[in-house]
This record gives structure tokens, sequence and C-alpha cells, in this order.
């Protein structure tokens, strides 16, 4: 009877030393997860999520966006993505406003910002040259910042990485085929 409560003690001490090693081993060591989150960020100082969109939301976010950056600006404008991306807006002429329209044909660049190829342009019914329009868009109309308009180019630039955008966010975009509805962005999230 001896053996059997000395073997049964020796067996419960074997037990309690093996889950107590088995704790300390735990708390020592590093988590996998942890480790392979820091090494697949390039910088350590964001943590990446690969996002895809639609047209209908971006159109939300962006005229929100609007809404904030032109809160100052003397004439409103909108912008509206469709088969190609739509700028209204109004420009004064004497007492009358006058309307005006421009679609650009959008092109993800590889190092995420985007570029928007001048495609046509009304205003009212007079026909002026791209580069004059562009010029008075880019005198009179406040602009969000990281949005350059390249009048000689017929093109605007959006630096994505200039984009204000609330707790330091930067957006890149991967992805902006508007035909088939296909857009992707990258964010980058900092973390210190």
């Amino acid at each position: 009877m001896i053996n059997k409560w000395k073997r049964g003690f020796f067996l419960l001490l074997g037990l309690n030393g093996f889950i107590l090693i088995l704790l300390i081993s735990l708390i020592l060591v590093p988590a996998d997860e942890k480790g392979k989150i820091l090494q697949g960020v390039p910088n350590n100082n964001s943590v990446t999520f690969e996002v895809t969109s639609n047209k209908a939301d971006l159109n939300r976010l962006i005229s929100q966006y609007i809404k904030k950056e032109a809160a100052d600006s003397p004439i409103e404008y909108s912008i509206q993505l469709q088969d190609e991306v739509e700028l209204y807006g109004t420009i004064p002429f004497f007492s009358q406003e006058i309307d005006l329209k421009l679609t650009f044909e959008p092109e993800a660049l590889e190092n995420g910002d985007l570029v928007l190829k001048q495609k046509s342009i009304s205003l009212g019914s007079l026909h002026l040259p791209v580069s004059y329009v562009l010029k008075y868009i880019n005198e009179n109309y406040k602009l969000p910042k990281g949005v350059d308009i390249q009048p000689n180019d017929k093109l605007v630039y959006v630096n994505m990485q200039q984009l204000k955008l609330k707790s330091d966010v930067i957006i890149q975009a991967k992805k902006f085929d508007l035909i088939k509805d296909d857009i992707a962005f990258t964010i980058l999230v900092p973390v210190e």
C-alpha cells in the first residue's frame, strides 16, 4: 500500500512539474503570429490591408471628402465615378453660371498614385482648349492637397500619399477599372 501512495505522489509531482515547465515555456517564447506580422511589414511602422471597393461606395466617400476639404472654395464642384471619372461644376461668367463637365480616364500607377487623363470637356456649348480650362480650374477651384492639375499634359495627378486622412492612414491605388467596377486599394495604417 505504501508503494501505491509513493507512486501516486511522484506521478502527481511529475505532472505538476510538467505543467509548470509548459506554462513557463509558453510565457517566455514569443508568439509566432507577432513575429510573422512584423516581418511582413516593410518598414515596421505600418500595417498593410488590401481593400476592394465599388463605384457607389467610392462616390459617397469622395463626396464627403470634397465637402470637408473644399468648404472654403467659392465654387462648388462634385466628382462622380461612372464608366469614367466625371467632374461637374459651374464657372461664373458675368452674372450667369456656366455648367462645366470634364471626364477623365483613370489609371492606377505602380507607386500607388492615380492619374486622371482628360478625355472630354464641355463648358456650356463653348469649346475651349483643354489646357485653358484645366488651368482655370487649377487657379480658381480649391482642390485637396495632393491633387495636382497639369494643364499642358491634360491630366490630373492624384498623389494618394498626400491626401489628408484621419489617423495618418495612407491609401495606395492598386486597380482602378471603372468599366468592370474593379477597384482595389492598399491601406497603410501606422503603428508605433
